[in-house]
């Protein structure tokens, strides 16, 4: 059986081509018998298999990007497993190329797609990558604030400024609120917080009546921090965010918050 020699050329056009590694892309096409067509379905196929051994591996870190299209905000995260692969041009530019597609071709269009273009990355950087959360908001007034890669927040408004959407999405993004509004809290809310506090107050050797109050007090306070509309606005501690909106003659829709744990 006649052995076939690959070139330097031919290798050198095959990783322009994929951007593996040249002992890859040699054994390649050795397989393919020197057909660079057939090289470039071996190292698909690979690609798939080598991202299924990496599938049981924890992808706990990647980036949140957020594309504007029109009156369309879309979040994407993409996760993968170091912070030095979340910073791998090959890998930003496929989390950005998914927000972009799913942005101009809708979700489940890139859902679809998204699987080889992942796989064929996994191979560079050797690690897993998996597609984590994809949200999208639409309305004539949207902010969004992105934060090192590591977390985004988009908010839409019914009434206000582009500006001041932007602001609020900063605001959130700092002080993570766990509530919109003080209607949200849930009795279960309510007492798991109880709960908490109630053994903090047991402590203290105040008379009972006292305790009641720093307990009322503390449970208050809690939920103050953790919603939104009463939380003091990162801006301007005079006010709360409520203020701030009505101030404006704003009104807020919705948000979504997402961050890399």
């Amino acid at each position: 059986m006649s052995i076939i020699k690959i070139t330097a050329e031919q290798v050198k056009k095959l990783r322009d081509a994929t951007g593996v590694s040249v002992m890859q892309c040699k054994n390649a096409l050795e397989e393919a018998g020197g057909d660079m067509e057939k090289a470039l379905i071996i190292l698909k196929k690979k690609s798939s298999s080598i991202a299924m051994k990496k599938a049981d591996r924890n992808a706990k870190d990647g980036i949140v990007v957020v594309k504007e299209n029109g009156d369309k905000t879309l979040l994407l995260m993409l996760h993968t497993e170091t912070d030095f692969v979340s910073k791998n041009a090959d890998f930003v530019n496929l989390a950005n190329k998914l927000a972009d597609m799913a942005v101009k071709e809708g979700i489940e269009t890139m859902k679809s797609k998204s699987l080889d273009m992942i796989n064929e990355i996994v191979q560079k950087v050797g690690e897993k990558i998996e597609l984590g959360k994809v949200e999208e908001l639409t309305g004539p007034i949207i902010g969004n604030y992105v934060h090192n890669n590591k977390s985004a927040v988009i908010v839409s408004l019914a009434s206000g400024t582009k500006e001041l959407a932007r602001d609020i999405a900063m605001h959130i993004a700092a002080m993570k609120p766990a509530f919109t509004t003080a209607e949200e809290i849930t009795d279960e809310d309510k007492k798991k917080v109880i709960e908490v506090f109630e053994k903090e107050v047991a402590e203290s050797d105040k008379a009972e009546e006292i305790k009641k109050k720093m307990l009322e007090g503390k449970i208050s306070t809690y939920f103050k921090e953790q919603t939104l509309m009463d939380q003091m606005y990162i801006k301007n501690g005079d006010i709360t965010v409520g203020t701030l909106l009505k101030n404006n003659n704003a009104k807020l829709v919705s948000f979504v918050f997402e961050s890399i744990k």
